[in-house]
């Protein structure tokens, strides 16, 4: 083959290589790459009800027949319901499933998110944060399809409203917050460890029970109440039924969440920059 000659300069060649020390991650590189954020978050979207009958239904079916299950056992049958005073315990009941769910479904979706997107990751580069960001749309939008049901039963039941209502999208915020930290998280370590594609499903149900979902804090002996503040959902999660129902905001408890919130993704994007470089090589 004949060498280029002073009229014909070889070719340029871009190697791209894993710097060997840790790298922050880039806010101006994750926005000049939100075109490909969104197209993912759709993609997960539509795939999510492609090709079946009922569509977005499933969304409102979910909490609603779930809640109607945990109303009959744990409300009628082992007398849940009689714990929580005056309030509608169906009502009670969704205004803690929507937040938990929605918190459920972003852990599971971006824990395995890299792994489910490995053959882009190790062909093309792009911020690998755009993916596990990108697995919290569909919850999103399933979260605001379920809100619905919760409007419709708070029509029913017509408990008091006062300003507090007005918090909901910061509380849903802290929820978001705190799903995202865990779910970043838990993506990068799923890369190297594939345990955790076993481990997330487990944590999730033990994590549900202790967490004032289907039972109000109160239930919890005062000695010990102090350990629900290790729980960064149980602030949050409080604060949004006590917003729906009118029963008055635990501030206390919820600044806790926010603290959680904001620590947990702070540590979860630390610890995703610390990874990253080794995913294109092991996932």
């Amino acid at each position: 083959m004949a060498t280029p000659g002073p009229m014909q300069p070889a070719a340029c060649l871009t190697v791209l290589k894993p710097s060997r020390v840790w790298s922050p991650i880039d806010p101006l590189e994750l926005w000049r790459y939100r075109d490909l954020l969104v197209i993912l978050a759709k993609r997960d979207i539509q795939v999510r009800y492609k090709q079946t009958a009922l569509g977005a239904i499933w969304a409102l079916l979910q909490p609603l027949v779930t809640m109607g299950v945990l109303s009959l056992v744990v409300g009628h049958f082992l007398g849940a319901a009689r714990v929580v005073g005056d309030v509608p315990y169906p009502l009670f009941l969704l205004a803690g499933l929507l937040p938990w769910m929605f918190f459920a479904a972003t852990v599971t979706a971006a824990s395995t998110s890299l792994v489910g997107n490995a053959a882009m990751v190790q062909k093309i580069y792009f911020p690998r944060l755009i993916v596990p960001l990108a697995s919290l749309g569909a919850p999103i939008v399933d979260a605001l399809v379920a809100f619905g049901a919760l409007i419709l039963l708070v029509l029913v039941y017509q408990p008091p409203v006062n300003a507090e209502v007005l918090l909901l999208p910061l509380i849903a915020l802290t929820v978001v917050l705190t799903a995202a930290g865990i779910g970043i998280t838990l993506a990068a370590l799923t890369v190297t460890y594939r345990d955790f594609r076993f481990v997330v499903p487990f944590a999730l149900q033990v994590w549900f029970f202790v967490t004032p979902v289907i039972v109000p804090a109160t239930v919890v002996p005062a000695q010990w109440r102090w350990l629900m503040g290790l729980n960064p959902l149980a602030g949050a999660i409080g604060a949004f039924r006590a917003a729906v129902l009118g029963t008055g905001i635990d501030y206390q408890a919820w600044a806790l969440s926010i603290i959680a919130a904001i620590l947990l993704l702070v540590g979860g994007l630390l610890s995703f920059s610390a990874m990253q470089r080794r995913f294109a090589d092991v996932v």
